[in-house]
């Protein structure tokens, strides 16, 4: 019997085949399967055999070639890696956020040193809840690398005005004054000092103060202003500039400093 009468004999009607169409079977010397079969695992072609897991991608080591990146752990991200064979790599994300680089509870402190601040961040952020001193007159306030010149600029509101000065410290005022109550409005505040590891620009901050004073009289300390200096910020410094006091924390109370990405 002839391939054709079994075609003609075929349970379903046969449409016309054209001569486009036969072309197409030009050449073939074994079953067209077999042939896809065999064009899997060469160069020119994505062999599914590469990838070996759940989560494998596959990406360019070069030049029309491929190979499998292996999956990452969970939390990781893909990232661009030109060191590696496929210009990829899994990696875990950086933390965002605010670290805790140190905490102190002050107890008749006359001075305070945050230093070996790291250059890892890109602001700075030290708050502080709970301080008294121990004399009225006793004024505290920061300066950054022990910079005792007058570097500082500030722009600063406090209870019955606004005021403008260089001088030799942050708040231009002070920070804590003179409140030697351990129970009635001890200090609380924060100082934000930005871009503060940069060796090109000068340092811009932020402040704010609250607290009662020896009066007694409620006050209030809120300014902006920037240090006159390109260096890097390694230290902050907190010092008597008037008065013999010390200063120290009520119960709960701290002064932090914080690193903000």
């Amino acid at each position: 019997m002839s391939k054709a009468r079994d075609l003609a004999n075929a349970g379903t009607a046969l449409t016309t085949v054209s001569a486009t169409e036969l072309g197409y079977l030009d050449g073939v010397t074994s079953a067209v399967q077999t042939q896809i079969d065999s064009k899997i695992g060469q160069s020119t072609a994505i062999n599914p055999t590469i990838v070996d897991a759940k989560g494998d991608i596959i990406a360019a080591s070069a030049a029309d070639t491929v190979a499998r990146l292996a999956v990452g752990t969970n939390g990781q991200v893909l990232t661009a890696a030109s060191g590696e064979a496929t210009g990829l790599q899994w990696a875990t994300p950086s933390a965002g956020g605010m670290t805790l680089i140190q905490r102190t509870v002050p107890s008749a402190l006359g001075s305070l040193s945050f230093s070996s601040i790291p250059s890892t961040y890109t602001d700075l952020y030290i708050r502080w809840v709970g301080l008294y001193t121990s004399a009225a007159n006793t004024n505290m306030d920061f300066r950054f690398n022990n910079d005792s010149g007058s570097n500082y600029w500030t722009a600063y509101f406090y209870e019955s005005g606004v005021a403008t000065s260089p001088a030799d410290r942050v708040f231009s005022s002070r920070f804590l004054n003179g409140n030697t109550s351990t129970t009635d409005f001890p200090a609380r505040g924060w100082l934000k000092i930005s871009n503060y590891a940069s060796a090109t620009y000068k340092k811009q901050f932020d402040a704010f103060s609250a607290f009662k004073d020896a009066s007694p009289a409620n006050k209030l300390y809120s300014g902006s202003g920037y240090w006159n200096s390109t260096s890097a910020i390694t230290s902050v410094d907190i010092f008597l500039f008037s008065g013999a006091g010390t200063f120290s924390a009520v119960s709960g109370g701290f002064i932090e400093l914080w690193g903000v990405k």
